[in-house]
């Protein structure tokens, strides 16, 4: 029996340094595709499947993905056929003992890659649409109608470890993606920030542009410009602001960001004129810019720097390639590093809210959902073709 619910969990940015360490866990997907694009670069590492099992053993593997929403794999490499779609899922954990229990999904992308394995598209799913999830018997949830951020939850709720959990709530959350899309997925990943941080500090930092002028409520900075990690309590404002210092704004122009700098532009949405939507486009584009990076000539012509930022990735995320091995999967799609990341935005990138019981939604618009459907069918290329203004600004 389904309920009706309309949740919305308040405080959704705060976070708070001294007493917990919240997972910006849209970050965690930009190690994935740093890394994973990284990976697949022809320059460096074709028929080096070897060398790439190396490099890739300490990528944590475990099943994330089950019935209807899992494509059936087929193992050997070049036997990958058809289009690809992969689940990625970043969350945001709280801590025991916190007011705030619920695991949700932060951030829902699925990286597609069309039947000619040349090429990747990166379309974000808005965490407050209003949806049907279906109800999930491994954890005996009956079913409701709310934001699709919430079916994470609901598969990570009940008894088992830490890596168990998680991997119900991203199983949850692709059953749900599939029920209303009918999208199978190939392969998902849970993305951890630390090694986010990590994989950007052993690059040397992005570049990035900044496409709107953003101010910090997760960073301060002083007039000798040393960098204060902040928290942000909704209805109050900035806490923990030293004497003296003043939030971090960052000014439009393109500059080299470090992993510290690159992370808060990312998280950023309250001073961005289209809010949620800006934070996507900018996460999009920082998932962009650490692919660049990871497959310029100083990472994959430096064996020991590659070797470095490949095992920093490898710790930053739980991957799922449903038994295809690891090295078998990325020589297979190798060609997709010859080309940019596309960057799709849902509703063309516009507020398409909707209220229900005195609470916000977002609702996908009409278009969206055959963006989705074409998606599902590998038909992304001819969509955004003949949809322009689909694809976000790089």
């Amino acid at each position: 029996m389904q309920v009706e619910r309309g949740q919305r969990r308040p405080g959704t940015d705060v976070t708070t340094p001294r007493k917990r360490r919240r997972d910006p866990l849209w970050a965690r997907l930009t190690v994935v595709f740093g890394a994973v694009l990284m990976m697949l670069s022809g320059t460096a590492i074709v028929g080096a499947r070897v060398v790439i099992g190396n490099a890739t053993s300490s990528i944590e593997t475990t099943s994330l993905l089950g019935g209807a929403a899992a494509a059936a794999g087929q193992p050997g490499g070049n036997n990958i056929k058809g289009a690809v779609n992969l689940l990625l899922v970043g969350i945001d954990a709280r801590p025991k003992g916190s007011s705030e229990t619920a695991v949700l999904a932060d951030t829902i992308v699925v990286l597609h890659i069309p039947p000619s394995h040349d090429q990747a598209y990166l379309v974000s799913l808005p965490r407050d649409w209003r949806v049907q999830i279906p109800a999930y018997p491994k954890t005996g949830f009956g079913g409701s109608t709310e934001k699709i951020n919430s079916a994470f939850s609901y598969g990570y709720q009940g008894p088992g470890t830490e890596l168990e959990k998680r991997a119900r709530g991203v199983d949850s959350l692709a059953q749900t993606v599939h029920t209303l899309t009918g999208i199978k997925f190939n392969g998902a990943a849970i993305i951890d920030f630390a090694g986010f941080e990590s994989v950007v500090k052993t690059l040397g930092g992005v570049n990035m542009c900044v496409d709107e002028r953003a101010e910090s409520i997760h960073l301060g900075i002083d007039k000798k410009g040393k960098i204060y990690k902040l928290w942000y309590k909704e209805g109050e404002g900035i806490q923990d602001l030293p004497p003296g210092a003043k939030a971090v704004v960052h000014e439009k122009g393109c500059r080299r960001m470090s992993a510290e700098l690159a992370l808060d532009y990312a998280r950023i949405r309250k001073s961005l004129s289209d809010g949620d939507y800006g934070r996507q486009r900018h996460q999009q584009q920082l998932i962009k810019a650490i692919a660049k990076e990871a497959t310029s000539k100083g990472v994959i012509t430096n064996p020991l720097k590659l070797n470095n930022v490949i095992k920093a990735a490898g710790k930053a995320f739980v991957l799922d390639t449903q038994g295809i091995p690891v090295e078998d999967f990325i020589f297979t799609l190798r060609g997709v590093a010859a080309h940019d990341l596309v960057l799709i935005k849902t509703n063309a990138g516009k507020f398409n809210t909707q209220r229900v019981n005195g609470q916000e939604f977002e609702q996908l618009s009409e278009e969206s959902l055959q963006m989705l459907g074409a998606v599902r069918d590998g038909r992304l290329a001819e969509f955004v073709i003949s949809n322009p203004q689909f694809i976000a600004k790089t």
